[in-house]
């Protein structure tokens, strides 16, 4: 019985921690696409948040509304008429996690106070250490970054801008969708009779 258990565990697949504890998300923007790959074991609250926002719909339609060149890409909580869209509560900001606001990575957006994140989030186009927990203030949670589509985020960066940092001609994020991955299986091993 011994040796049947063992054969049979061996014969399970084994699958990468790292895939369990990632989902990515794909945004169809008006100037291509952009892969993030969210970190749900460093920055659980934000993640299911931020996935939740994405299975209501709630991005189809935003616009990234607020653009700084050698800074950031900011979007989430507007449409293309600058209308704010309703929200749920804020969540308990993450920025402890130990996750840094370097080029590639995707924060929470938020207001002066600490826990106000709702459904915004930036995209930073530089290293912003300034943003990182206890450099200048509680900070901004990263909760992930992106994995495909960081030349479409560049483009967002040379935009021409308005009053507010608003992009002159609107950059539109068509919609928001979970991506399936292909499982990250291996091969069940060979086993000799």
């Amino acid at each position: 019985m011994r040796k049947f258990l063992m054969l049979a565990l061996l014969a399970l697949p084994v699958f990468s921690a790292n895939a369990e504890e990632t989902v990515h998300i794909g945004l169809n923007t008006s100037e291509g696409y952009i892969e993030l790959a969210l970190d749900k074991e460093k920055a659980p609250i934000s993640v299911e948040n931020f996935v939740t926002y994405v299975e209501e719909g709630h991005y189809d339609g935003t616009i990234f509304h607020r653009v700084i060149k050698n800074f950031m890409i900011q979007g989430g909580g507007f449409d293309a008429s600058m209308n704010r869209k309703p929200t749920r509560a804020a969540i308990k900001n993450e920025a402890k996690n130990g996750l840094k606001n370097k080029r590639g990575s995707v924060a929470m957006a938020r207001t002066a106070s600490v826990d106000s994140a709702t459904s915004q989030f930036f995209i930073n186009v530089k290293d912003n250490t300034f943003l990182d927990h206890g450099v200048r203030d509680y900070g901004y949670a990263v909760f992930g970054e992106v994995v495909k589509g960081m030349d479409v985020v560049d483009k967002i960066t040379e935009t021409r801008v308005g009053r507010r940092d608003q992009p002159a001609e609107d950059i539109i994020i068509n919609s928001a969708v979970i991506v399936e991955k292909e499982s990250e299986e291996a091969p069940a091993p060979l086993i000799e009779n």
